[in-house]
């Protein structure tokens, strides 16, 4: 290059770089301006499902944000869900069912974020200052699995119709359909559906997504129909069949070259498909198993060997004496565990399978059996089942003399 295209040059590369816009990260905050009168947003979730409730406004003054948790609409119980220092970090792999509110919560840039959420849970959540002034806030409603309906489209199956009690509405609003569960072979897909109702003349605090409907356990609705709405209709979960291709993966190159040198030697190895866990349970007791990196909204299957565990036939709810059965956080359940339980567990997440769990049944090994054991739980619940359906055969039986006893009195006089 020449000594008189190097100015030239210069002058090219200078307004090259005037000619970028330099723009600054937009503040939602300068945009959104909290309203005068706190309003509640409507959200409704299924027990045992994550969540995040954002801070849509605060002012810009304020630096860091507190969390609030009232039971219901003029509560003047107030519980604080941060350490006044903006943030709690949580590991969400590490939560359990039946842990503490405050350990199923964190704080991240101005958003709560709650883990497998009970409906104990359900309230009002606050978006605040330490000192206790308020910006934003959320009506959350988290309604229990515990009476789901599970309608299966492949048998004919339909929802419940929708109820109509006076100026009462009460239906079902369903969730997007999930993924196929597997690819490659026959699988499912689900979709879930929460209880809202429409009444006029509900609180004008909550804020709607559409007029006069909100979720069954908002705090919009009076007490007596909250209970009348979750009584008559539970969450609801559609099933149907999906099929689906696999994608194809590419294989690794050292793993292909040690599977072709020992095919040469005539001997074929066995290469697991995934990340195989070996575990050892006691024979009689229960077990439950958790796919790895999944949540209750994700598409789960579970498959033992080359045996397709469909929820057709292990849903939990499907048949009460069910030994095996999956429920609705997508963890599979093994009660009194047998010898013929052995085998591997393959899970799948999304439609892809992603873990193996290789179970060994055992009959030694210590094992200090408490209350708090769903195994347990279980043999004491069917212990006072029987007893009290033997009360009951005796006491008929009793009856039926005294009865006979009388009848013949009566005749012979």
């Amino acid at each position: 290059m020449s000594l008189v295209h190097a100015p030239l040059l210069l002058l090219w590369a200078w307004g090259s770089f005037w000619a970028f816009e330099f723009v600054e990260k937009e503040n939602i905050f300068q945009k959104t301006s909290c309203p005068a009168f706190l309003m509640f947003d409507n959200a409704a979730y299924l027990a045992d499902m994550s969540f995040e409730l954002p801070c849509h406004c605060k002012p810009e003054e304020v630096s860091t944000v507190v969390w609030y948790y009232q039971e219901y609409i003029g509560s003047r119980h107030t519980r604080v869900l941060t350490d006044f220092d903006g943030r709690v970090v949580i590991d969400s792999g590490h939560i359990r069912v039946g842990s503490s509110m405050l350990a199923r919560f964190s704080i991240q840039m101005f958003s709560l974020l709650v883990f497998r959420a009970q409906p104990e849970d359900s309230g009002l959540y606050l978006c605040g200052t330490r000192q206790g002034n308020y910006f934003y806030g959320y009506d959350v409603d988290i309604q229990s699995s515990q009476n789901m309906l599970a309608t299966f489209i492949d048998q004919g199956q339909k929802p419940p119709k929708d109820e109509e009690h006076g100026t009462l509405h009460i239906f079902t609003t369903f969730w997007e359909w999930t993924h196929c569960d597997r690819c490659g072979v026959r699988g499912e897909q689900w979709r879930i559906g929460l209880c809202y109702l429409n009444k006029p003349g509900l609180s004008p605090r909550v804020r709607k997504t559409l007029p006069d409907v909100v979720s069954c356990g908002s705090q919009a609705v009076p007490r007596n129909l909250q209970d009348m709405a979750e009584s008559h209709h539970p969450p609801e979960l559609m099933i149907r069949s999906c099929m689906v291709p696999c994608k194809k993966k590419k294989i690794q190159v050292g793993l292909m070259a040690i599977y072709t040198f020992i095919s040469k030697k005539n001997r074929k190895p066995w290469i697991p498909k995934v990340p195989i866990q070996f575990h050892q349970q006691r024979l009689g007791h229960g077990l439950i198993i958790s796919c790895p990196g999944a949540r209750p909204e994700h598409a789960v299957a579970w498959d033992k060997d080359n045996l397709r565990l469909y929820r057709t036939s292990f849903l939990k709810g499907v048949n009460w004496s069910m030994r095996v059965f999956i429920d609705h956080g997508n963890q599979l359940h093994i009660r009194f565990a047998r010898l013929n339980d052995r085998g591997i567990y393959y899970c799948w997440r999304e439609g892809e399978m992603v873990a193996g769990f290789r179970l060994a049944v055992t009959s030694w090994g210590p094992h200090h059996a408490s209350l708090s054991d769903p195994d347990t739980q279980y043999a004491l619940k069917a212990a006072l089942i029987g007893y009290l359906l033997l009360t009951a055969v005796f006491i008929l039986i009793h009856l039926f003399r005294c009865c006979c006893d009388l009848f013949f009195f009566c005749f012979y006089l």
